[in-house]
């Protein structure tokens, strides 16, 4: 939990001391905050559903993550778990998506090509960032997931969707642990 932000805060710092521009790195004001909220936030938890009935069986993913059943029914634990998922939103996509993405684009260019390795090199990154808690399967999700991020990011130029996707994914599969339906849900599809 204090990783990701001490990330994002590196980060910042990087930006005062580089006189890089918030825009550089994806911090630009949405057209529509509502919007950009709303569409974020069902996107984040359809996404996670799409993920675990559907993608994540068909690599054969435990139904159940055993890294964090412990938060199962865990209501002592919630609200750092809850504080959690937020922080992941908000550091993870600052480091992959903005920081990663104004660097590697100055390091490739922005041709289409460039653009296209550089969310292969982020996801594939951001997936092995998972590898320490989840294993294999959290390289799996992680990679996927950061293919999709990495998209949203480049259609929209704005990390702030990108975060409240990803916090809405993260809070998302948190409550599937939580009140315990991941089997539920991961075998909706596939029996």
């Amino acid at each position: 939990m204090i990783v990701l932000p001490i990330g994002a805060a590196l980060v910042f710092l990087w930006i005062q001391l580089s006189h890089t521009r918030w825009c550089e790195i994806g911090y630009t004001k949405p057209k529509n905050w509502l919007t950009t909220v709303c569409v974020g936030l069902l996107f984040g938890i359809v996404f996670k559903f799409v993920m675990k009935a559907i993608i994540m069986p068909l690599f054969g993913a435990d139904p159940i993550n055993a890294s964090y059943h412990f938060l199962a029914g865990n209501q002592p634990l919630l609200p750092a778990a809850i504080w959690a998922m937020i922080a992941a939103g908000f550091g993870e996509e600052t480091v992959f998506r903005g920081y990663m993405f104004e660097r590697l684009g100055k390091l490739f260019g922005s041709a289409i090509g460039a653009k296209t390795l550089i969310i292969l090199i982020t996801s594939v990154w951001f997936g092995f960032a998972h590898y320490h808690d989840q294993g294999l399967t959290g390289v799996e999700q992680g990679t996927i997931t950061g293919l999709v991020f990495g998209i949203i990011y480049l259609n929209s130029g704005s990390i702030w969707l990108v975060m409240i996707v990803h916090a809405a994914f993260d809070l998302t599969a948190l409550a599937m642990i939580y009140w315990n339906f991941e089997a539920t849900v991961a075998h909706f599809i596939f029996k």
